[in-house]
């Protein structure tokens, strides 16, 4: 027996007993941390009832006793090492098959393309191991012993094709009974289900595998020059699936839509980098950035026909770049000749190098023994993933080349589904379920839209989720005294500007007096880096104006610079409190300085439209009880970045009953870190410096005196499995932050989750128009059990309509289903920054544009990892996170909309 099952040789003294509880005290009940997502309570009947589909198509299952089997795979060379390489599983576990199918019992597998396979019903045995050999491996094709390709070619062509041995070893793991869907889907809970549908998704993939695709998660893309879109810098974007099984109230389903990933231009490689590098031709290449870009990527040469991966750049170009060559003798081996790549090829291959000639070659070895080939041989395949951040040009390209018409979407959708032929599929066959072909139908309802409040005590009704303020004053207009213009070398007419601007805003109902200047950059500040500029520029300011402006507008050159953007904000709002609107216009127009107004209105304490409900005070348990809403998000650093921190925004609404106006509270957090973390921030026994308390007390100082008796929590960004996290870590933090202000005050919680990245649509039948704004739909492709809807607020007069899919995780104020709907739906409407509705809640929206606009505030791979502070209100402190804090703003404008 081992020593840990042995008995003790000396025993341990007992911990004490616990203190006696004294007579007439009730111990506190501590807030568990085992909440889960509330049940639907009912669904709503307000609006005018629409037929419509959905991209969700039925999934039928006949056998409900089997069981999926789970096994581990693991793959090891001949010497024992395991493989690493990815890409080579799926080759391997597909000769496996064909060499061993009557051993594994006849038995199809899913697998996922790492260690794990799925199969109906068990194999053979718990414990397998086979022998399995590969002949021409493609990600096998590097010569070995370094020198050109061309003399490993030739030594391939005098011996058997490469081949290589593995030995792959197949383990039980679990099972998972197939009984779990039907459990989910009458609305019991099952961890299984979700390992039950993941064994589905995993036989579809390795459909989409077997095609020839490309797979990104649970989307595939097809080798078809017909899906791809060109954006530029040698990238396209390739059109494919995204497909995935989904539990609701209709039963099992297929949840199938277009999906885009980036990817490499295939071609030469010379035509990628000299678009890449937006070049004329390779003279004028940075080679450094070059060997950046195609290292990893793989590529095909000609005329051999064989595949190679990038791993760098030779030192010097073909005509300089030698290696040391083996000759071969009939009669005696002789020492080894160093040649230079141009001269092998032109002598040994009869290749003249034209192209490549004076430019550095492909490394295509190893690190130790590199293998050269020239530019010109060579071409990118095909389906080779583009994974570094696009351009904001890259990104304007994709989104404008990528829409679709709700029907152009939908029969393509409808097509590849038939194209797929998962019938034929003997595996997922044997699972017995069927997919039907045919959209859902679901019945969505149109919400009437709110009525809103302008100035003179005007109405305001909109039609299609849009309004016009063409004639109306804002409701609460600011007063605009003590500001100026400044001008970073923009051509612009800058006294027409400020007339035109002064005119607009009379119209508006704004008190704006004449600018007290008008601040030209000089030609020699243009030519300096961006901080430079700016602190060049206030001090003119400081030398021009008597005191501190309470407002700026800055004219940025035409093409927006960001570089100017982040410390000219910085600036303003960190270091002198002053209010500024940036604008960089290639015209300028009554709509161009009417929208302009919307925002520094607003960023000037005013307001330009209110809910007429608001007005009212007639909104359903908000507003007669004080209530306050959170909006929460956190932004993160660019794919790859792991250096940068992520920014978490957390927004809240002031001055009620009103639920227009928002301030926001901003933290730098780890990177990539979804759960915000600074929620509460107890320092002392008696100091919290988290952000729910500073925007408590603004609330508290803004209102009358009150505290929120009911606190509505709207979430953006997180996933499914990410909401118990929401539930007990997050909202765990605001009911502490709120038990530290007052042990005694217990208020009420709404908890909710926005969710826009997801796959579903909505089409009307036999129309090319998008679902009306207003639509939404909470039965039929909803969630069995849990409380959820989706609502497109917003109008869609291109591509199609992304709706966003909202989940109630938990409300103890008690809302009915239909004033739930309608106070989302109203939210939607008090984003002041345009005149339509927005397709999410106002608060998500702004504190995603707050984290948004703090992260440009500094680069901080320039900041040192100790700095201190934060944004909001609140006192500054370290960060003991191992990241860099952000600026705090100043007090002049830290309760302002500075985010609009």
């Amino acid at each position: 027996m081992k020593r840990s099952e042995e008995e003790p040789s000396e025993a341990l003294p007992l911990p004490p007993p616990p203190p006696v509880v004294p007579p007439g005290v009730v111990p506190a009940k501590v807030h568990g941390s085992n909440r889960i997502p509330m049940a639907r309570r009912g669904s709503g009947t307000r609006g005018q009832k629409i037929p419509l589909l959905a991209n969700h198509f039925n999934v039928k299952l006949s056998s409900t006793s089997d069981h999926f089997y789970q096994y581990s795979v693991a793959l090891f060379y001949e010497d024992g090492n395991p493989v690493e390489a990815k890409g080579v599983g799926r080759r391997v576990l597909d000769m496996l098959y064909k060499l061993y199918k009557s051993e594994m019992g006849g038995k199809g597998f899913a697998y996922d393309g790492e260690k794990t396979l799925f199969t109906v019903g068990p194999l053979p045995g718990t414990k397998l191991e086979f022998p399995v050999l590969l002949e021409n491996l493609s990600s096998n094709r590097t010569v070995r012993g370094g020198g050109s390709p061309s003399e490993g070619e030739t030594k391939r062509s005098r011996r058997q094709p490469q081949s290589k041995s593995y030995t792959v070893k197949i383990n039980y793991a679990t099972k998972i009974p197939i009984q779990a869907i039907f459990n989910a889907l009458r609305g019991q809970d099952s961890e299984q289900f979700h390992e039950a549908v993941r064994v589905l998704d995993v036989m579809l993939r390795q459909h989409a595998a077997k095609q020839g695709c490309l797979l990104v998660k649970q989307s595939f893309f097809h080798n078809d020059p017909r899906n791809s879109i060109s954006i530029g810098g040698g990238v396209v974007g390739c059109r494919g699936f995204h497909s995935s099984f989904r539990a609701t109230q209709a039963g099992l389903s297929l949840n199938m839509d277009v999906s885009t990933t980036m990817i490499v231009k295939p071609g030469k490689v010379a035509d990628f980098l000299v678009e890449n590098q937006n070049v004329k031709s390779l003279r004028e290449i940075d080679w450094m950035k070059a060997k950046r870009s195609l290292k990893n990527l793989r590529v095909k040469t000609f005329p051999s026909n064989l595949e190679y991966k990038i791993i760098g750049l030779s030192e010097e170009p073909c005509r300089q770049q030698t290696f040391l060559m083996k000759q071969r003798n009939a009669d005696s081996p002789s020492d080894p000749i160093e040649i230079t790549v141009s001269e092998y090829y032109a002598k040994y291959r009869n290749q003249e190098l034209i192209a490549s000639h004076d430019y550095p070659c492909l490394n295509v070895g190893k690190p130790k023994r590199p293998v050269y080939i020239p530019l010109e041989l060579c071409e990118l395949i095909s389906l080779q993933r583009y994974t570094k951040a696009l351009s904001s040009l890259q990104r304007a390209k994709l989104v404008e080349q990528s829409r679709q018409k709700p029907q152009d979407r939908m029969n393509c959708l409808t097509d590849e589904l038939k194209r797929s032929n998962y019938a034929a599929d003997p595996l997922i066959n044997s699972t017995g379920i069927t997919i039907n072909t045919m959209c859902t139908q679901v019945e969505g309802r149109v919400l009437e839209p709110p009525k809103l409040k302008v100035g003179n005590g005007g109405d305001l009704f909109p039609r299609g989720g849009r309004w016009s303020l063409s004639n109306k004053t804002f409701v609460e207009p600011t007063q605009i005294t003590r500001w100026a213009v400044v001008n970073f070398s923009a051509r612009c007419d800058t006294n027409s500007l400020c007339r035109d601007l002064m005119r607009c805003c009379k119209a508006k109902g704004i008190h704006l007096e004449e600018p007290h200047s008008v601040i030209q950059e000089d030609r020699q500040s243009s030519r300096k880096p961006a901080p430079a500029r700016v602190e060049l520029m206030f001090e003119a300011i400081k030398r021009t104006l008597p005191g501190r402006p309470r407002f700026l507008l800055c004219i940025l050159p035409e093409r927006k610079n960001p570089e100017i953007y982040g410390p000219w904000k910085r600036r303003c709002l960190v270091e002198d409190g002053i209010v500024t609107q940036c604008m960089a216009p290639a015209r300028v127009t009554d709509a161009y300085l009417a929208s302009l107004l919307l925002k520094i209105n607003a960023k000037m304490g005013g307001l330009n439209s209110l809910l007429s409900v608001e007005c009212l005070q007639s909104i359903p348990l908000v507003s007669k009880i004080s209530t306050i809403i959170f909006g929460m998000d956190v932004s993160h650093g660019s794919p790859g970045r792991s250096d940068v921190p992520s920014i978490a925004a957390v927004v809240s609404s002031r001055k009620w009953p009103l639920i227009s106006r928002y301030r926001a509270s901003v933290r730098s957090q780890s990177a990539r870190v979804e759960m915000i973390d600074a929620l509460f921030k107890p320092v002392s026994a008696v100091e919290d410096d988290g952000m729910i308390r500073e925007l408590l007390m603004d609330f508290y100082q803004s209102t009358p005196k009150l505290k929120p008796e009911h606190i509505i929590i709207f979430r953006d960004g997180v996933s499914e499995s990410q909401f118990e996290q929401v539930l007990n870590i997050e909202l765990e933090q605001i009911m502490q932050a709120c038990k530290f202000l007052d042990d005694k005050w217990n208020p009420k919680f709404l908890v909710m989750v926005a969710q826009k990245t997801h796959h579903t649509r909505f089409f009307q039948p036999r129309s090319d128009a998008n679902v009306p704004a207003g639509t939404i739909i909470d039965t039929k492709v909803c969630h069995p059990k849990n409380n959820d809807f989706y609502l497109c607020a917003q109008n869609g007069p291109i591509g199609t309509t992304r709706p966003t899919h909202y989940h109630v995780l938990l409300d103890q104020i008690g809302f009915s289903a239909d004033d739930l709907q309608e106070l989302v739906h109203s939210l939607s409407y008090v984003y002041q920054r345009s005149t339509t509705a927005i397709s999410v809640v106002a608060p998500v929206y702004y504190a995603h544009l707050a984290a948004s606009q703090m992260s440009t505030f500094v680069k901080f791979d320039e900041m040192s990892d100790t700095a201190s502070s934060h944004s909001g209100g609140g006192g500054g402190s370290s960060s003991g996170g191992g990241f860099t804090q952000i600026p705090k703003l100043h007090e002049n404008v830290c309760s302002s909309m500075f985010f609009c």
